[in-house]
């Protein structure tokens, strides 16, 4: 077991790195960064917290005694109106909830049409790009629908970007350097969200509480047995979540000179 004592590691790299169980007395975090952490049972105490802030997916979160968690719920389902909408319970309910995905998206593609077509390849504080983006939600349906609901093992085009996390699979594409342009990545996200569309039209509630049937081939996801729920409820909050990012983006590449 490692111990750091008195010592000064401003600055250093945390990468892959398994903290479990660790022990952290008077330590100072100023304008440190977490990203993709796992902070189920964390304990903080006779902290001084003054400017941060947390974005991830967060079950229960006790400060001072009360759990905030509900609060935030309730306030950023007020803040969007539609974000109720996007936990069904039901087959219609997941048809109602790609509705409205497939009226949000355009609002916001229009809006980086309105930019310098360069801004939208650039990184907004270390996360993806416009395009990049799209190129994940265009992986996300294929891994999730075409791949694991309809059983097309290699549903991959080349323009596909599975998350940053995932190991490299055979098959599977991940071309960082592609640079499409906005229209040929518009076309594939049609394509896909059409399939989607289709998948929800038939989808009965019996369907919905089934499973899939496993791909043999290698790829992603596993070749295993997936609820269907799952698989459709993964591609809904990819495509809630994702839009949101990329509108929080656009917000400060709008705001930078000369757009």
């Amino acid at each position: 077991m490692a111990e750091f004592i008195s010592e000064n590691l401003s600055g250093s790299r945390f990468e892959d790195v398994y903290l479990t169980g660790t022990r952290f007395h008077d330590i100072d975090l100023r304008d440190a960064r977490f990203s993709l952490v796992d902070l189920t049972g964390v304990t903080i105490r006779g902290a001084l917290v003054a400017g941060a802030e947390i974005s991830g997916e967060v079950l229960s979160l006790r400060v001072n005694g009360v759990d905030v968690a509900p609060l935030v719920e309730a306030e950023l389902d007020r803040r969007y109106p539609d974000r109720a909408a996007m936990r069904p319970a039901d087959a219609a309910g997941y048809r109602d909830a790609w509705g409205r995905l497939e009226r949000l998206w355009p609002q916001t593609v229009q809006r980086a049409r309105g930019l310098d077509p360069e801004l939208l390849y650039r990184q907004v504080d270390g996360e993806w790009s416009f395009i990049e983006t799209l190129r994940h939600l265009v992986f996300a349906t294929d891994a999730w629908v075409r791949r694991a609901v309809l059983g097309d093992p290699s549903p991959w085009d080349p323009l596909d970007l599975p998350h940053e996390e995932m190991p490299d699979r055979p098959g599977v594409p991940r071309d960082r350097a592609a640079r499409p342009t906005l229209e040929e990545v518009l076309a594939l996200r049609a394509d896909r969200m059409a399939t989607v569309r289709e998948v929800l039209a038939g989808l009965t509630d019996e369907q919905l509480n089934g499973s899939t049937e496993p791909v043999a081939e290698p790829g992603y996801p596993e070749s295993e047995s997936f609820g269907v729920r799952r698989c459709l409820g993964a591609v809904i909050n990819e495509e809630w979540e994702h839009r949101l990012y990329a509108e929080r983006d656009l917000d400060v590449l709008t705001a930078q000179p000369g757009t």
